[in-house]
């Protein structure tokens, strides 16, 4: 097959209502694919993406994990982690870690499970409701704005310019610029904690010392705090409410195993597993090529900008049998959605926990709906994939 003949546009809307097919016939013909159109080449076979995510030395994320980004070729603002290679990269990410622990997220579920009983009980008798307006869209930014101590009235302006920075119309690029990645909308209450301590996460960084790559020991600057926090706030908000989307979307194509699950909730956690694997929130990550790599007898030249299609890869049917299908019992295993190797989502666990309550809760007192697919709307962005509106009707 030659490219005119199989072709694939992660900014053309067509291809995110349902882009399996398509990713079925890129892993089968051309398993490293380049689009000319745009200048970048892609994999979107599960092997190629296991081998080439871990190896920052070749697939760099210096220069950004958008492919907008990394092909406007901006320096990145210090502390973003997710756009920096080691050895500054694993500076940065063991000082977030220090203040992301295992026991701060746990610490959140009960204020989780208390904003989904606010917003879930008042719905109980109503015949229908869009999921996204009462959860997914309010869930990931109230979680992150407890991690970060911002006021809770605050919170929808600060998700609303998230979303924004990130949304894109159909066939067109992000617009992107650095200020992007510092939102000055933190800095306010950067500035108020610094006089204010409390026990956020804001606090921690402002208060953490730690050794840089020059070998002193000090804070972060304040551009530095803000570059995290904007971070931080961002990636939590844009991907947790799309798994919100998937499940009431997959579990509402799946009635039966949507009912296996609210008659054994101990399901749960398989079930997000899988739904993350069947229907993930971003399907690709960039990656900047600092040297020449080999894929499939061809080369991709130093210097290119490459995808790894992790959507394609975790319906690879080398890694997972019967890929198609949505099994809540299958041993999903490693699957990609969160990446792979040192940029691994820092934020995993706190995406699973939201997830998992959500759905406990939602399943607890709606065990049955039907989704109204003539009003539901995905969310067209280059880099997620995720319902923008998802009416619920209730029986």
């Amino acid at each position: 097959m030659t490219t005119d003949e199989l072709y694939w546009d992660p900014y053309d809307a067509k291809f995110a209502l349902d882009p399996y097919p398509i990713y079925q016939r890129l892993r089968e013909e051309q398993p490293l694919y380049y689009n000319e159109k745009y200048d970048f080449y892609a994999v979107s076979r599960f092997a190629d993406c296991e081998r080439g995510l871990p190896d920052w030395r070749t697939f760099s994320s210096a220069r950004g994990d958008i492919l907008e980004i990394i092909q406007l070729g901006q320096e990145m603002p210090s502390g973003t982690l997710i756009f920096e290679d080691p050895p500054v990269h694993d500076i940065h990410r063991r000082l977030l870690s220090r203040v992301f622990t295992p026991r701060r997220i746990s610490m959140l579920e009960p204020r989780v499970r208390r904003f989904c009983t606010d917003v879930l009980d008042p719905l109980v008798g109503t015949d229908r409701f869009d999921l996204i307006e009462a959860v997914g869209a309010e869930m990931p930014m109230r979680v992150i704005g407890m991690l970060l101590g911002i006021p809770e009235a605050d919170q929808p302006a600060i998700r609303d310019m998230a979303d924004e920075a990130l949304r894109t119309e159909d066939g067109e690029r992000m617009r992107f610029s650095g200020e992007t990645l510092t939102n000055e909308a933190f800095g306010e209450y950067i500035d108020w904690r610094r006089d204010h301590p409390s026990s956020d996460l804001m606090t921690d960084l402002l208060n953490a010392e730690f050794e840089d790559e020059h070998g002193e020991v000090r804070r972060l600057t304040r551009d530095e705090v803000l570059t995290y926090v904007t971070v931080v706030a961002a990636a939590g908000n844009e991907t947790t409410g799309r798994l919100i989307g998937w499940i009431g979307a997959v579990l509402a194509q799946h009635p039966d195993q949507r009912a296996e699950i609210a008659a054994d909730p101990s399901l749960v956690p398989g079930a997000i597993e899988e739904i993350l694997r069947y229907q993930p929130t971003g399907h690709s990550i960039a990656r900047y090529v600092t040297r020449d790599a080999d894929f499939h007898g061809r080369t991709v030249p130093a210097g290119s900008a490459l995808l790894f299609i992790v959507g394609s890869a975790n319906r690879d049917p080398r890694r997972h049998t019967d890929p198609d299908r949505f099994d809540i019992r299958r041993n999903v295993g490693q699957q990609l959605t969160f990446g792979l190797g040192g940029h691994y989502c820092l934020g995993a666990s706190l995406a699973r926990l939201e997830g998992r309550v959500a759905m406990e809760e939602i399943l607890k007192r709606f065990p049955a709906w039907e989704v109204d697919w003539e009003e539901a709307r995905l969310g067209q962005t280059s880099t997620v994939r995720g319902w923008k509106t998802l009416p619920l009707l209730l029986r």
